[in-house]
């Protein structure tokens, strides 16, 4: 029996199902597929080339990046070589979020090992000072020129020589810490989460279980992996279920990329409903107009048992309305964390979409570590320890893996 953790799970998919589609990315107006075998060799070169980097058990790997194919699996090949992955909420669409959130956080941990989508990231890495040790990097435009020997382009992995699966199996544990999530609180200091295999899959197990999941699904990583309810009910029953996971082309295409697919699995937060909730409202038409009369009344019969009426207000409004949105066959829709507003929900009830809620169950936990006095420390398997003077205050955190 494989030791129950992630890497060994993606790893079962692709010889159990090798020629199934695990994941597509729209890239350039195109979706690009990858199956569950190919998804395995790509795992297996960056394995490769994180040892090659020095990347080693209890390291932690941070990720400044929007959803995307490449940010998966380098956490998991983090995870291959018993480390750690620590997204970063990417809000550049915030500059302000990003100069003073990120940048403190960056500061204030001091990560040696980094993955950055774009230019963007990288300069932003660079411009901070740190004394990192690798910084892995997606999207090559803009980048070429530049000589930072810290650097390290993802598509090169194309040119490195994977792992021998059979000698070098994963040292992962279930008991290891997979994911660790940092924030700021009110007064500066950074807060952390911390999650292990063995609770991911858990609680993913228990997803897949009440929602009957199966690799015939369809899901949309619409979100950064920056939040621990989207990598339990996504990340997690994806590589139990083994079905397709989608990446949009990028976060402002989302809601495109998702009428496109109809997806059947919506992962969301109480933001993001609310986001789709004011969409369809600010297209309605006017009040006391035919048309506005119309919708009133398709939505009405919600509350009527199957009838005539019924299936011509379906027609009519609310299948063209769920494709609008981007859920014309979405089944199980999710929303992690926060409940939603009650006129919102009862709006997505009104067109047959009863969002379920999973709450994100993980406490945050507390350090001294204030981001203004940028400490020097590392974050270990799951202990976070001192580096220096300052460090000495901190209260050592978990157990060692």
């Amino acid at each position: 029996m494989i030791t129950d953790t992630l890497p060994n799970l993606l790893s079962f998919q692709a010889f159990d199902k090798p020629l199934n589609i695990a994941l597509r990315h729209k890239q350039l107006g195109i979706w690009h597929e990858k199956r569950w075998s190919e998804l395995h060799q790509e795992l297996l070169q960056l394995v490769q080339l994180l040892k090659e980097k020095g990347f080693k058990e209890g390291d932690t790997l941070f990720l400044l990046s929007h959803p995307r194919p490449e940010a998966l699996l380098i956490s998991i090949a983090a995870h291959w070589l018993g480390g750690i992955s620590a997204p970063l909420n990417p809000s550049y669409q915030d500059p302000a979020y990003a100069e003073t959130k990120v940048s403190a956080l960056l500061k204030a941990l001091q990560p040696a090992f980094i993955f950055a989508e774009s230019q963007l990231q990288v300069d932003q890495v660079l411009n901070l000072g740190l004394s990192q040790k690798l910084i892995i990097y997606a999207d090559v435009r803009g980048l070429s020129h530049y000589k930072d020997e810290t650097l390290h382009a993802y598509a090169s992995i194309k040119n490195t020589q994977p792992i021998d699966y059979l000698k070098q199996l994963s040292v992962a544990e279930p008991e290891h810490t997979a994911f660790v999530f940092y924030r700021l609180n009110e007064n500066g200091n950074v807060d952390f989460q911390k999650l292990s295999h063995a609770e991911m899959l858990a609680q993913g197990r228990k997803l897949v279980k009440l929602e009957a999941l199966n690799e015939r699904e369809e899901a949309l990583a619409a979100r950064a992996f920056a939040a621990s309810g989207h990598v339990r009910y996504l990340l997690s029953p994806w590589l139990l279920a083994g079905f397709k996971l989608n990446f949009p082309e990028n976060i402002d295409t989302r809601d495109i990329d998702r009428r496109e697919l109809g997806p059947t699995l919506v992962a969301g937060t109480s933001a993001t409903y609310q986001r789709l909730h004011a969409l369809v409202e600010s297209r309605l038409p006017l009040a006391n107009t035919l048309h506005r009369r119309l919708f009133d009344w398709s939505i009405s019969t919600s509350k009527i048992d199957f009838s005539l009426r019924r299936l011509v207000a379906y027609w009519l409004v609310v299948r063209p309305l769920r494709d609008v949105i981007g859920f014309s066959r979405t089944r199980v829709p999710l929303l992690v964390g926060e409940r939603l507003p009650a006129k919102s929900a009862l709006f997505f009830a009104s067109i047959g979409i009863h969002v379920k809620n999973w709450p994100d169950i993980a406490e945050w936990q507390h350090t001294n570590i204030n981001a203004n006095i940028n400490p020097n420390i590392k974050v270990d398997t799951q202990v976070i320890k001192a580096q220096n003077r300052l460090a000495q205050q901190l209260t050592q955190v978990g157990a060692s893996a």
